[in-house]
Formats: structure tokens, C-alpha cells, sequence
């Protein structure tokens, strides 16, 4: 049974019978066949057919919460058998927004010295695809925006706040300035984040709070990219200021601060909210807390208006 529930959760991710076929490694047949024994162990239609998958039933969307749930403790069983045999092994797999990436080093390097047996899988995604992979079980764990986001039923540990700045070569006529008003950005060439990103969204609202266009004539899903074309000449782009410091180590760069305002948001570390949590992602919230009690305890105490 768990088999083919997890063939439905694949098919219901993918939508399309060939690609959760080719996702799980199985022939097409197979899948199909699968699907339809577990309808008629439950006695109901799952999934809406005509020449192609057209969804699923209603019944196949309680179904998908039911399978989910029975799937994610049938894995979480596993693994805390393996662990109290050998000891926690095996793979975790967390997904984390492009702008948090150096951020979530600290927490996935100090997490593998502690756990030498564990291999980390660490991807770049959207905020709402982190959710999307966690609901799925595609991912184990996940570092995102705590505020402003759908996170539904969620455990949550928050690792730092989130602030602007304009980065930009040293030689630019801003690169003197100590800080900066989102309403001077006007007219500047920028390159930002892609619209699908919740750091663009985010930035878009603050230009727009201040009456600045949002117009880049750039626009990716990748920070390297934009700090090239920063380093090229003529460009600017706006990162957090945690993201932001891995790029001032080389190169002519600057990060002027941002304000009024001087906009903050929560990152952290995001897994399902389940009892028990599987050993690894325990594990791994154990560690993001004990970071989490490190950077506030070093972090000055700022009045906020």
C-alpha cells in the first residue's frame, strides 16, 4: 500500500502520468496500474482520466492529504529505526532562497560536522516552491521567509533578519554614500531578482512605497548573475546585506544601507509540523535553534520605529 500511495503523490505533484513515471523510475504501465489498484482497494476514483490526467476527484484530494500524511510517518518510521541501529546516516534534502544561500551554509556546515554521516542535498528555489516541495515531500526542510508567506501548518526556527542595501562598483558616484533612501534609487540602472522570488516582491514594494519605477532591465533568478553585471559597470542591484557580504570579499564592490525605510523580514528554517520529527530533521532543528540562540545573543539591542 505505501508503494502505490506514493505513486499517487508523485503523479498528483507532476500532473502528468509520464513524467511521475520518469520521476520515480518506473514504466508508465506500471503507474497506471498502481493507481488503479488503489482505487479499487478504496473503492473510489482518484484521478480524473480522459486521453490525459485531468486531476484529481475530490475524493482523490482527500485521498492525496491521507497519503501524505501515512507516507511521511511510514519514512519517518524508517529512519528512526536506522538511526537507533547505526546512528543518524542517510540524506537530507533542504531547499533555500536564493538570497539566503551563504546564510544557510553556516547552519548546513556546522549541522554535517556534528553528523559525519549524513550528506546534505542544499538547492536554490522560490519561497512558494519550498512550500509547494514540503506539502509534496520532495524536500526535507526548508530556508524561506517567515513573514508574508502562506506557510500554513509549519515548525518554524528564525535564523536572522533580512536588510537592504544597494550594491554597487566602488567607483560609482553613490559607492560614497553611507546610506541611502529607497527614493534616490530613481533612474538607476538595476538589475534584480526575477518577479517569481519573494525578495523581488519585496523590493518592488519598497521602491514603489517610495515612487521609484520598478523597470530593471535585468532580471534573474541567479545572485551570481547579477553581481556580474554589477562588476561589468554601469549596473546596480539591491541584495540583503547578508547576501550581499559574500561578493564584498572580492572584487570593487560596495553595499550602501537602505532606508527610510529600513525595512526588515524574517528568515529562518521551515520543516512540516509533525510529532515526532523524523531524527534528521530534529536534528536539524536543534542546530538552527542553537545558531538562532548565538546570533541573538551577540546581536545589538536597536530601538525600532
Amino acid at each position: 500500500m505505501i508503494d502505490k500511495l506514493e505513486m499517487f503523490i508523485a503523479l498528483a505533484s507532476a500532473r502528468h502520468f509520464g513524467r511521475a513515471a520518469e520521476a520515480l523510475g518506473v514504466a508508465q504501465p506500471t503507474l497506471s496500474a498502481a493507481i488503479r489498484q488503489l482505487e479499487e482497494s478504496l473503492g473510489v476514483l482518484l484521478v480524473r482520466r480522459g486521453s490525459r490526467y485531468e486531476g484529481l476527484t475530490p475524493e482523490g484530494e482527500r485521498v492525496l492529504t491521507w497519503a501524505r500524511r501515512i507516507v511521511a510517518d511510514a519514512r519517518a518510521m524508517r529512519e528512526e529505526v536506522r538511526a537507533a541501529r547505526t546512528g543518524l546516516s542517510g540524506t537530507l534534502r533542504i531547499s533555500v532562497i536564493p538570497t539566503a544561500l551563504a546564510a544557510a551554509s553556516r547552519l548546513t556546515a556546522a549541522f554535517a560536522e556534528a553528523h559525519p554521516e549524513v550528506r546534505l542535498s542544499v538547492l536554490s528555489s522560490t519561497s512558494i516552491a519550498i512550500l509547494d516541495d514540503l506539502d509534496g515531500l520532495r524536500i526535507d526542510a526548508g530556508i524561506s521567509y517567515l513573514d508574508n508567506e502562506p506557510l500554513g501548518t509549519k515548525t518554524t526556527v528564525s535564523l536572522y533578519e533580512e536588510r537592504y542595501a544597494l550594491v554597487l562598483r566602488d567607483d560609482h558616484l553613490l559607492a560614497a554614500r553611507d546610506r541611502l533612501p529607497w527614493s534616490e534609487l530613481a533612474g538607476l540602472n538595476l538589475c534584480l531578482l526575477t518577479p517569481d522570488m519573494q525578495n523581488r516582491r519585496i523590493i518592488g514594494g519598497l521602491l514603489g512605497q517610495a515612487g521609484v519605477a520598478v523597470a530593471p532591465r535585468i532580471e534573474t533568478n541567479s545572485t551570481i548573475v547579477l553581481i556580474a553585471h554589477v562588476l561589468a559597470g554601469g549596473w546596480a542591484t539591491i541584495l540583503p546585506l547578508g547576501a550581499a557580504e559574500l561578493f564584498l570579499r572580492e572584487g570593487p564592490l560596495r553595499a550602501v544601507p537602505l532606508d527610510d525605510p529600513d525595512a526588515r523580514h524574517r528568515v529562518g528554517l521551515i520543516a512540516p509540523a509533525r510529532e515526532p520529527q523524523t531524527p534528521l530533521v530534529s536534528a536539524l532543528l536543534s542546530e538552527a535553534k542553537r545558531i538562532s540562540l548565538i546570533e541573538n545573543s551577540y546581536r545589538p539591542t536597536t530601538s525600532r520605529s
